[in-house]
């Protein structure tokens, strides 16, 4: 069975970028310098009403037309305005705590940071995509959890430098040629930001609803605002805002210490009118078990962290009852 690697990938993107432009053979219009100026003013005259009815016509088709992922129900977005408050975590510990709510129906997880991946880390998993005989890439699957991300194509330590248009055509590609099968959720772990990998994939697929990570500190919560209002601008439901990192307890002692500040992300959704879907601590196995490729719905079902997942996971579906009715 053939894979894809980045190398294939890489020709494949840039091929269906930077294609030959199309010459049209057309009558060779000959002038003297009687009639120069008269065509001047005729080609320009032409020129402004072409680009108005082009103007028209763009207008006219608006956004592109979303088109849903083949097998997969819905799709939710972990989404944050800033890196480093652990949204990745959060998305694959979301996905894992779907399936412990409901171990009938199936989740997969698609990785939509093409610049700094971390499914594979997460997830622990290795190794280039398989082509099917569709040419569909087969996502790597573990945990139960069928996943796709960039970094299955490239080394652990290797950049990937791409302009914009390249990233937009990889994120096409990730959406569309990829086998998930029969999915009752897709959990896409978003960049960080609003930018254009953003607003491509809400542009293109129908979304479910968006969930927003934050912790508790005020420069965080300015970002996850940004979020939050770029999704209402196009039309995404936003199920709510998770407080990750809310509060340290000491190892030794049971002490708590709020130590990026207290209910931060809980005051912001009261002022955004969402949901608040739950806190997340900060906790040294969530850490470590992240670290290890191991996440703690798994790994420690039984502690509290685990167990804050799973009720994150539980508002996350309320909310998409409630948010679909």
């Amino acid at each position: 069975m053939a894979q894809l690697t980045f190398s294939r990938l890489s020709h494949l993107l840039r091929t269906s970028l930077y294609k030959p432009p199309v010459v049209r053979a057309g009558t060779e219009i000959k002038c003297g310098p009687a009639c120069c100026l008269q065509f001047t003013r005729c080609q320009r005259s032409v020129d402004s009403k072409t680009l108005q009815e082009r103007q028209k016509q763009h207008m006219a088709r608006g956004l592109p037309k979303q088109k849903p992922i083949t097998g997969v129900k819905q799709v939710i977005v972990v989404a944050s305005g800033k890196g480093g408050v652990g949204k990745s975590t959060t998305a694959v510990n979301l996905a894992l705590g779907l399936m412990a709510n409901s171990p009938s129906q199936s989740v997969g997880l698609l990785d939509a940071d093409i610049y700094g991946p971390s499914i594979p880390k997460l997830m622990n998993l290795k190794g280039n995509p398989a082509l099917s005989d569709n040419n569909l890439m087969i996502p790597l699957t573990n945990y139960g959890v069928p996943c796709m991300s960039m970094g299955f194509l490239v080394e652990d330590v290797a950049p990937i430098v791409w302009r914009g248009l390249m990233v937009m055509s990889a994120i096409e590609k990730l959406l569309r040629q990829v086998d998930w099968g029969s999915l009752d959720y897709l959990v896409v772990d978003m960049p960080p930001g609003t930018g254009d990998v953003q607003l491509s994939i809400t542009q293109n697929i129908p979304i479910a609803g968006a969930v927003i990570v934050s912790t508790p500190q005020d420069i965080a919560l300015l970002d996850a605002r940004r979020g939050a209002e770029m999704f209402k601008k196009v039309n995404v439901p936003v199920l709510g805002l998770v407080q990750n990192m809310s509060v340290f307890q000491c190892p030794n002692c049971n002490h708590q210490t709020h130590i990026f500040g207290s209910d931060g992300a809980r005051q912001l959704a009261d002022t955004l009118g969402v949901q608040f879907l739950g806190d997340v601590p900060l906790h040294l196995n969530i850490r470590e078990m992240s670290d290890r490729g191991k996440p703690v719905v798994v790994s420690s079902p039984d502690s509290s962290e685990a167990e804050a997942y799973r009720k994150v996971a539980s508002a996350v579906v309320q909310r998409l009852q409630e948010v679909s009715t």
